[in-house]
C-alpha cells in the first residue's frame, strides 16, 4: 500500500531550453557573441546623440540585456541602448545635465511597469498587418541609412572590406553553419585590416571602452517637485516610445520564430530592465531591432541565453578584450548590418503582383507608415499614423455597409424597414436620409435584426428617425436588437440631445 505522501504529486524544475541539446547552446553562445560585437558601435553612437560618455550607452546595453533576459516576455529579443530612446532624452541631457537623464530613466522604467500592469500590452491588437509591414520596411531602410554615414568621406579600402563582408556572408553558410557567417566575416576582416596594416576607421576611433563594471548609486538630483516636473515629460515620452518599440519587435519576433511572446511581462520587464539601468547610471534603452534581427533571424538564437550572454560579452569584450575590440574594423560591422537590412525587408510586400492583388487601402497604409517613419526617424511615430490612418480606411470602408430597404403591406397601412450592416458613426450618419417620412404610412416598422449598435451615434440616429416620424404623426416600432443593442438603446435613448 502507498503512503499518502507517494501519491503527491512530483514537482521538478525544467531544464533551460537552451540546455536541450550542445547545437543550441553552441548557437546561443556564439549568438550572442556576434550581437555583443554589434552592440559596441551602435551603442558608442547613441551616447553621442544623447550627448553622454560612451561608457554610459555601453553601461546600458549590458544592464538592459542581461536584466530583460530574465524578466522579459519574448525569448532571444535584444534590449539596448537605442537611438530613439536618445532622440528623446538628448534636450533633458543638453540643458540639464547626466543626473537629471538618469533619473528620467528610473521614471520612465516606473511608467513602463504600471503601463505594462495596466494592459497597455493588449493595445497591439489595434495594429494592422499592413502597419507591421510598413514597420519592417521602414526599419529596414532605417538601418541602412545609418550605415551610409560609414561609408562617406572614407578611405577607399572600406568599400572592398565590405563588399569582402558581404560576399563571405552570402557564401559561408554554403559551407557551414555551425558558427555563424557575421562572427565569421568579423574576425576574417579585422585579422585582415591589422595583419596587413590597412588604415581605416575602426571600432576604436568611435570612442573610448570602459575598463570597469558599471556601479550602482542613485541620480545626483535634488528629489523635489521641481526636478519631477522637468523630468516626467521626458520620462513618460521615453517610456511610450521605449514600449511601442519593444512590442513592435516582440510582435516581428513572433512571426519569424512562430511562437507567441507575453507582452504584457514584456512591458513590465522593459519598465525594470530600465530603472535598473538606471541605478548604474545607463542611459536606458529598449528593443533593439537591427541587433534583435541578427541575433533570431542571421544567427538563429531561440533562447534567453543569447540575450544575456550578448550582454555579458559586451562587457567582457570591452573589459578585458578592449584592445582588440578597438581594432575591428567599422567596414565588419557595416556589412553585417547592411546583411540585416536587406533581409529584413519583406520584398514580397512590393513586388507588382503583391501590389495588383493588395486593395489600395492597405498599400497606402503601408506606405504612410514607411514614409513617417523614414521622415521623422521615428518607428513610434510611424506606427501611431499607420495605424489611424488605416482605421480611417477602414470607417470610411464599412460606413457604406449599412443599407436600408422598405417593403409596404399591399392594404398600404404598414411599411417595414430591415437594417442590415453595422452601426456605428461613420455608417449611422447617412442612417437618418435613408426612410420616406413624408410618404410613408402611419405604422413604420424598423427591423434591427440584421444590424448591430456600436455606438451612442446609432442610438442618435434612431432617436433622431423617431422624432422625425413623430413630427408628421407616424408612429414607429424598432424591433429584433440584439441584446447588447438593446441595452446601449435603453440607457441612451432620449438622453443624448440635451432636452432640445
Amino acid at each position: 500500500m502507498s503512503s499518502p505522501l507517494s501519491a503527491a504529486p512530483r514537482f521538478r524544475m525544467s531544464k533551460p531550453d537552451w540546455l536541450a541539446s550542445p547545437k543550441v547552446l553552441r548557437t546561443e553562445v556564439l549568438a550572442g557573441l556576434v550581437v555583443a560585437l554589434a552592440l559596441i558601435p551602435e551603442a558608442i553612437s547613441f551616447s553621442i546623440i544623447a550627448g553622454v560618455d560612451p561608457s554610459i550607452g555601453l553601461f546600458a546595453s549590458f544592464t538592459m540585456a542581461v536584466v530583460i533576459s530574465v524578466v522579459g516576455g519574448r525569448k532571444a529579443m535584444i534590449s539596448a541602448a537605442t537611438g530613439a530612446v536618445a532622440l528623446v532624452i538628448a534636450p533633458l541631457n543638453h540643458e540639464y545635465g547626466l543626473g537629471y537623464l538618469v533619473a528620467a530613466v528610473i521614471l520612465a522604467g516606473v511608467f513602463q511597469v504600471i503601463l505594462g500592469a495596466l494592459g497597455v500590452a493588449r493595445l497591439m491588437r489595434f495594429v494592422p498587418r499592413s502597419v507591421m509591414v510598413g514597420f519592417v520596411n521602414a526599419l529596414a531602410i532605417l538601418i541602412f541609412m545609418a550605415q551610409v554615414p560609414e561609408m562617406h568621406d572614407v578611405p577607399w579600402a572600406v568599400y572592398p572590406l565590405i563588399a569582402a563582408g558581404l560576399a563571405l556572408m552570402v557564401f559561408f553558410p554554403k559551407v557551414t553553419k555551425v558558427v555563424p557567417a557575421p562572427l565569421v566575416s568579423i574576425i576574417v576582416l579585422t585579422v585582415i585590416t591589422v595583419a596587413a596594416g590597412i588604415a581605416v576607421p575602426s571600432v576604436g576611433d568611435k570612442g573610448e571602452l570602459p575598463s570597469s563594471l558599471p556601479v550602482p548609486g542613485l541620480p545626483d538630483v535634488p528629489f523635489t517637485m521641481d526636478t519631477l516636473t522637468i523630468i516626467a515629460p521626458y520620462a513618460l515620452t521615453m517610456a511610450l516610445v521605449g514600449l511601442m518599440e519593444s512590442l513592435m519587435t516582440a510582435k516581428l519576433v513572433d512571426d519569424i520564430t512562430d511562437t507567441r511572446s507575453n507582452k504584457t511581462r514584456e512591458s513590465v520587464g522593459q519598465g525594470i530592465a530600465n530603472i535598473v539601468t538606471g541605478f548604474f547610471g545607463g542611459m536606458g534603452g529598449c528593443a533593439m531591432i537591427g541587433q534583435t534581427m541578427i541575433n533570431v533571424k542571421v544567427s538563429g538564437a531561440r533562447t534567453r541565453l543569447s540575450t544575456f550572454l550578448a550582454g555579458s560579452f559586451l562587457m567582457v569584450l570591452c573589459i578585458v578584450f578592449g584592445p582588440v575590440v578597438s581594432d575591428i574594423p567599422m567596414a565588419a560591422l557595416v556589412a553585417v548590418m547592411v546583411m540585416v537590412s536587406v533581409g529584413t525587408f519583406d520584398w514580397h510586400s512590393i513586388q507588382p503582383r503583391t501590389l495588383r492583388r493588395m486593395p489600395l487601402g492597405e498599400t497606402i497604409v503601408m506606405a504612410a507608415t514607411v514614409v513617417v517613419v523614414v521622415a521623422t526617424d521615428n518607428l513610434a511615430i510611424g506606427v501611431v499614423v499607420g495605424s489611424v490612418t488605416a482605421m480611417v480606411i477602414f470607417a470610411k470602408r464599412v460606413a457604406h455597409l449599412a443599407n436600408v430597404s422598405g417593403v409596404v403591406d399591399p392594404d398600404g397601412k404598414q411599411v417595414v424597414y430591415s437594417v442590415t450592416g453595422e452601426l456605428f458613426f461613420a455608417s449611422s450618419n447617412d442612417l437618418v436620409h435613408q426612410f420616406d417620412y413624408k410618404d410613408d404610412p402611419d405604422d413604420v416598422v424598423i427591423d434591427m435584426s440584421g444590424t448591430h449598435i456600436w455606438d451612442a451615434s446609432s442610438v442618435a440616429a434612431l432617436d433622431a428617425i423617431e422624432t422625425k416620424y413623430a413630427q408628421r404623426g407616424k408612429k414607429v416600432t424598432i424591433t429584433g436588437l440584439n441584446e447588447p443593442s438593446a441595452d446601449m438603446r435603453q440607457r441612451l435613448a432620449g438622453q443624448l440631445t440635451g432636452g432640445h
